[in-house]
């Protein structure tokens, strides 16, 4: 468990990401690690996030800071800088650490649902995935994943981990999944809500798996996420955005829910987003016999330049 004890003993290496858009800096560096075997430090990834302003500073902004200065005006407007007072009851950044971190973390899409937000700022490219590039290059990459690249996944499923946090869950094997917070989320903002679906079954690795006979639990996802969040914390129908990520950032079948007005993340624009209540179309329209419309598409979205498909399906642009 890390602590703030820990937390000083950070060595700075180098900025992996500044990204002013999402309010987050991402650093390189190393944290200490006592084992059995004595003492040392560790590569670790620090990834620092200013959470959404208080409520309290709308209501009355004076008495929230402790100091502003003026800095320009110019005939009606005026602008400067405030800091905030410190009050204990509420943090003003969240701190997501991964330790000790491989080189595969450093480069890679983050693997806990921030996907296409990278660790390490990289270029993206679009590209098109055929069914046959599907098959000949995407579907390989999928099967030699590692497994325990998603352990975490398979212990949020089991109960080992964050049981206290699971909002819902069904255990029916093959149609039942569970809803929990998302760790982007602070828990307080209801304009940032972030909470994911993550199904039990690992035959669903992508959207490219999903089938009719899927419908019922996506459908169930749609309703218990709508119950959950109407109950919880009283928003009404039509406040949610659900949607599934294509290239998702880890191949076990899970569902991103989060207030329609969350714009924090890169992981919701076009080429990368699917939403949930399209992809049930679709698989409506489907025969019932015969191959899925999802296994017939072709899917066009961004590759980070090193996302593992990114050289094998840039090169097959070409042809």
């Amino acid at each position: 468990m890390m602590d703030l004890e820990l937390l000083q003993t950070f060595q700075f290496e180098r900025i992996l990401n500044d990204d002013p858009a999402t309010h987050s800096i991402t650093v390189l560096g190393a944290l200490a690690q006592h084992t059995d075997e004595g003492h040392g430090a560790r590569t670790a990834i620090l990834r620092i996030e200013k959470l959404p302003l208080p409520s309290a500073i709308a209501e009355d902004p004076a008495s929230s800071l402790s100091k502003f200065n003026a800095t320009e005006h110019t005939d009606i407007y005026s602008w400067g800088s405030g800091w905030l007072k410190p009050d204990p009851d509420r943090p003003d950044v969240k701190i997501n650490i991964i330790h000790p971190a491989t080189e595969v973390h450093i480069r890679k899409v983050d693997a806990f649902c921030v996907a296409y937000t990278h660790y390490s700022k990289q270029e993206l490219r679009m590209v098109q995935e055929t069914p046959e590039l599907y098959e000949r290059i995407v579907k390989p990459y999928i099967s030699a994943f590692p497994t325990s690249r998603i352990q975490w996944v398979y212990d949020i499923l089991s109960g080992k981990s964050e049981a206290d946090k699971v909002l819902f869950r069904n255990p029916d094997p093959d149609q039942g999944f569970v809803i929990l917070p998302d760790m982007k989320w602070d828990l307080t903002t209801l304009g940032s809500l972030y909470l994911v679906a993550i199904v039990l079954t690992k035959e669903i690795k992508s959207l490219r798996d999903l089938r009719k006979r899927h419908l019922s639990m996506l459908k169930s996802i749609r309703s218990e996420a709508t119950r959950i969040v109407a109950e919880k914390w009283g928003l009404r129908d039509g406040s949610l955005r659900c949607y599934i990520h294509y290239q998702p950032s880890y191949y076990h079948f899970h569902v991103h829910i989060v207030h329609v007005n969350y714009v924090g993340s890169m992981g919701s624009t076009v080429g990368q987003a699917h939403l949930l209540d399209d992809i049930i179309s679709l698989l409506e329209l489907d025969p019932e016999d015969g191959p899925s419309i999802l296994e017939r598409m072709t899917f066009t979205y961004a590759l980070g330049e090193q996302h593992g498909l990114y050289k094998g399906m840039v090169a097959a642009q070409k042809s």
